[in-house]
């Protein structure tokens, strides 16, 4: 069953039940988007046609619409060319979009705790835009040593729900903007019985004093060599500091990783945090759970790769790109929310182990057929992504390491640009320097 007459094609199969209907009618009643008079593109099936662009990343808005109507068999539904879709795109615009992700933004309903927080990560990321002369009177390149990149970027910057990995809150712009200034942004969704977990990058004092403010604790990495002097030292190793107003915990620890059963890697870290009971948080369990930071990079990380597949963005125009990140996020949230509910019937499988991989191709699949669009008599807490996950759950997580090495390094030459690239004869001179008088670096 889908929507009725023009409608129809306006649906994300099963993850409508995630974004009904009548939630994207009402942020197109909110944000005064509705359409004028009821045409072969109402409001509310472009903003699903967005949402299905970001399942099918690979594919233009025309393909997205075929597999949009391909499950509509017997119903009449209209075929609009590209100029028609674009038109349509940027008659909604993006503040329904960004609504939207505002509404269903934010912890799973079930979302586990650790000694009663919810344990939540906050990092950036960089994501490539079409080099157009639009996109770049807002985004600019990242300048280097051999030229700077070929496409423009844009900073995205997000608090993600660790183990279940939902999008409590994000914010984007060009990356002229340091992670650390798009923080105080975030800081709104930040509640008591929370407990932040960053890098060393927002290891800022003033940072550190919001997040206090807003009720959230904190667990940052810091540099070792930050000078914290102790007021208060506990049995476990860890001591009181002050770091500017805020009164915080320091832990230091030093990690090794043994391979094989020998020594491979031995690493110093300090930690800061605001959960200064040592007697219910002791410094072991902080720098054990310290480990959960990561879970926002494998977020990017289906993000950027399983659901792009590391392609660039597709609009051409800074307020395309701005409305097609906020559709991009809004389908990740509706795919991990989908997951979790999954997850939470059976309490042998912890959120961590569910496939994005399965959940983001059967979501597919339901598009296509435009499946369980509405929700039956019976109502089904699982659904068809949800019996996917569970039936080939990951297996339990190993303890591994990797090589933060470049596997597929890029050309250190300039893809596109005001680059003469004539061969020209050429007169090579070359001068021997003396030796200085002081001694070389080691």
């Amino acid at each position: 069953m889908v929507a009725g007459g023009r409608f129809a094609p306006g649906h994300l199969g099963e993850l409508t039940q995630v974004v009904p209907f009548e939630m994207v009618d009402d942020v197109l009643e909110t944000t005064g988007a509705v359409q004028a008079r009821i045409r072969d593109l109402p409001s509310r099936v472009v903003v699903y046609l967005l949402l299905a662009a970001g399942l099918f990343a690979e594919c233009g808005y025309r393909q997205v619409w075929a597999r949009l109507t391909s499950g509509l068999d017997g119903l009449a539904v209209a075929d609009p060319t590209s100029s028609a879709l674009a038109q349509a795109r940027r008659r909604v615009g993006v503040k329904p979009l960004a609504a939207l992700f505002a509404l269903i933004a934010g912890p799973a309903a079930a979302a586990a705790r650790w000694r009663g927080l919810l344990v939540c990560a906050i990092d950036g990321t960089i994501m490539s835009v079409p080099d157009s002369p639009a996109n770049l009177t807002v985004y600019s390149r990242q300048t280097g040593s051999h030229g700077g990149s070929g496409y423009p970027l844009l900073r995205l910057v997000a608090i993600v729900a660790c183990g279940s990995r939902t999008v409590i809150d994000a914010v984007f712009g060009t990356i002229d903007i340091a992670e650390i200034r798009y923080a105080p942004q975030l800081f709104r969704c930040l509640r008591p019985g929370m407990l932040l977990l960053a890098d060393r990058n927002f290891a800022v004092k003033d940072l550190a004093e919001q997040i206090h403010k807003s009720g959230a604790d904190l667990l940052i990495r810091c540099k070792t060599s930050r000078n914290l002097p102790a007021i208060r030292r506990y049995r476990d190793g860890s001591w009181l500091a002050l770091l500017g107003t805020l009164t915080v915990r320091v832990i230091d620890a030093e990690i090794t990783v043994n391979t094989d059963g020998q020594p491979h890697h031995t690493g110093h870290y300090r930690l800061i945090t605001t959960l200064t009971d040592h007697h219910r948080f002791s410094a072991l369990d902080l720098i054990t759970l310290y480990h959960q930071r990561w879970e926002i990079e494998t977020s990017f990380l289906e993000l950027k790769s399983t659901t792009l597949g590391g392609r660039v963005l597709r609009a051409r125009t800074p307020t395309g790109i701005t409305q097609e990140v906020y559709a991009l996020l809004t389908t990740y949230q509706a795919l991990r929310l989908a997951m979790t509910d999954a997850t939470d019937t059976d309490p042998h499988i912890d959120p961590d182990r569910a496939s994005f991989t399965i959940a983001l191709n059967t979501a597919r699949d339901q598009v296509i057929h435009a499946a369980a669009v509405i929700a039956g008599t019976v109502i089904d807490l699982i659904g068809a992504i949800g019996r996917a996950i569970l039936r080939d759950p990951q297996p339990q997580r190993r303890t591994r390491i990797s090589p933060r090495v470049v596997k597929r390094a890029i050309s250190k030459h300039r893809a596109k640009g005001d680059i003469d690239r004539t061969n020209h004869q050429a007169t090579i001179t070359i001068t021997i320097t003396t030796q200085s008088t002081t001694s070389p670096e080691p």
